[in-house]
């Protein structure tokens, strides 16, 4: 009697269910989470070294287990089989109940600490935060805060689902090292070494954090504390300022002419590893819709001005009430800030407003006479808050409603309802700065090859940002949305290899004159008109 093959088809609801070895897997780790899980209700374990480590081992080992069942055990080639008929996956009953306690995870981790164990008023720490501190102990030399936890969790999870997404797409060169890339920058330069540089110097003001989190991503890199501590830090301090500076006006700018915002936004940067690991499952969730992307503009440019707006602020206040720790006076930075939105705007205007749209250049040039007229108002007035508002005040709302509400508790806590990129695409001032360099003067682009494409949709279905990528892709225009982060997802998911990331000629780059060819086109007049 012959076997049937197995049906692997997306369509039939037959063979979704789990292998022995994926429940396994799925069991080893949830016994590890199990374990954390105790330790937040603050149930103590008589050695918490060895159970920190038997958690951490068994969530990483459980994950390693269920990739390779789900995986190896099959053909190379992405597999999204059934992706629509899980619950957790399609917004369904499981994933409101993820988004929900991922959501309240983050709302007590920033505002109420206590509840995870952080000992206040010098007291000793208990529940999960006090679960960490061999590990804190043994990195940085002190008891863990909120902090190390969050880090500790973060980086456990693009390392283990980190694994999962290479087997997945283990057939595409591009995602494998990239993710590699990922998991390498968080786990040393956004969580060992600044760990260890704490341990080395602990006398010294905690500056040195995540060494790729530029600034605007890193919002408090201007501000007056974290300022005084690369000051009064050594030649580690001055490193690390003088670092920070190049990474914005030299750095940042010269790679994402080469390689687009992807070098950053898909290859560094935490909050893009995080949706790219553990976010990979909700990718298909990002809505393309017209609405979303008109949205998405509004809301990401609104955050980069208050972004903006907030650095000049705190920098100015810094030198008000500070000016012999600084090499420029206020009055200086008053006129370099003039100068500089005057001449950018202006060379927008002159030389790139043709591949902007209207709302855009109006929108800069409005912004930037605001903010000028606003400097030179607080400026004669001689007052140390050079944009009405208390800076301090400024700071700690854009702290708040940006740096934590924003980019933590709904940019990660959206995961299963809005997709992996909700911070990302909605919010981060790094991906709108980048974004604006990637679509202006960039090398980097997504050529299409219209002539191949069978409309299947796969590339716009699996686009994090939500790009309609099919749309491109009929015309064979190029993609070069600023919005972008060059994932390569829709690229590897295109069944015909109609998508190729390249660097190449600015020159015939933006090609939307691009059009259709269909039942509404007539090829013979089209070449008439051209």
């Amino acid at each position: 009697m012959t076997k049937s093959p197995q049906n692997i088809s997306v369509a039939t609801h037959k063979n979704m269910g789990l292998s022995v070895m994926q429940k396994l897997g799925l069991t080893i780790s949830f016994a590890g989470l199990s374990i954390l899980l105790l330790a937040l209700f603050n149930i103590s374990f008589p050695n918490k070294t060895l159970w920190l480590s038997i958690s951490i081992l068994s969530i990483l080992s459980g994950i390693v287990i269920y990739a390779q069942s789900t995986y190896l055990t099959k053909p190379e080639g992405i597999s999204n089989n059934g992706i629509y008929h899980k619950s957790l996956t399609s917004q369904g009953f499981f994933a409101w109940i993820a988004g929900i306690s991922i959501t309240l995870f983050y709302i007590i981790l920033y505002w109420f600490p206590q509840y995870l164990g952080l000992g206040i008023n010098g007291a000793s720490n208990t529940g999960i935060v006090g679960f960490f501190d061999p590990l804190s102990l043994l990195l940085n030399g002190k008891v863990a805060t909120q902090w190390f936890l969050y880090g500790s969790l973060y980086t456990v999870a693009i390392l283990g689902l980190g694994y999962k997404f290479i087997l997945k797409y283990r057939n595409n060169k591009y995602q494998l090292v990239r993710t590699i890339s990922v998991i390498f920058f968080q786990l040393g330069f956004a969580f060992l070494i600044p760990e260890i540089l704490e341990k080395l110097h602990p006398a010294k003001e905690y500056f040195a954090k995540d060494f790729k989190n530029m600034w605007p991503l890193n919002y408090y890199f201007f501000n007056d504390w974290h300022l005084k501590g690369m000051l009064h830090g050594g030649n580690l301090g001055l490193f690390m300022l003088v670092f920070g500076i190049a990474m914005i006006f030299i750095i940042s700018p010269i790679l994402t002419y080469f390689y687009g915002k992807r070098w950053y936004c898909s290859w560094v940067c935490g909050c893009g590893g995080l949706a790219e690991t553990a976010g990979d499952s909700f990718r298909q969730l990002s809505s393309s819709t017209t609405k979303a992307w008109k949205i998405e503009r509004w809301t990401i440019h609104l955050v980069l001005v208050f972004s903006f707006v907030n650095t000049i602020a705190v920098i100015f206040s810094f030198l008000s009430t500070n000016p012999e720790m600084s090499i420029i006076t206020r009055n200086q930075f008053v006129y370099a800030m003039v100068l500089f939105l005057v001449i950018f705007t202006g060379a927008l205007y002159i030389f790139k407003r043709k591949d902007l749209d209207k709302d855009s250049v109006y929108t800069l040039i409005s912004l930037s006479i605001i903010i000028v007229i606003s400097i030179g108002i607080n400026y004669f007035s001689n007052s140390q808050n050079i944009l009405f508002v208390d800076s301090n005040k400024l700071r700690d709302w854009y702290g708040f409603g940006i740096g934590s509400v924003f980019s933590g508790v709904v940019g990660v806590g959206f995961y299963p309802i809005m997709g992996n990129r909700v911070w990302c695409r909605f919010g981060c001032p790094m991906a709108a700065i980048l974004g604006l360099q990637q679509r202006l003067f960039s090398r980097f682009r997504i050529t299409t090859n219209g002539g191949q494409c069978i409309s299947c949709g796969n590339c716009t279905t699996y686009c994090e940002m939500g790009i309609d990528v099919r749309s491109y892709a009929q015309k064979g225009e190029n993609i070069v949305r600023s919005s972008c982060v060059g994932c390569g997802i829709c690229s590897a998911v295109c069944p015909r290899g109609v998508l190729k990331l390249e660097n190449g000629s600015e020159n015939g780059r933006i090609n939307s004159d691009a059009v259709l060819l269909g039942n509404d086109v007539n090829l013979l007049d089209l070449l008439k008109n051209k």
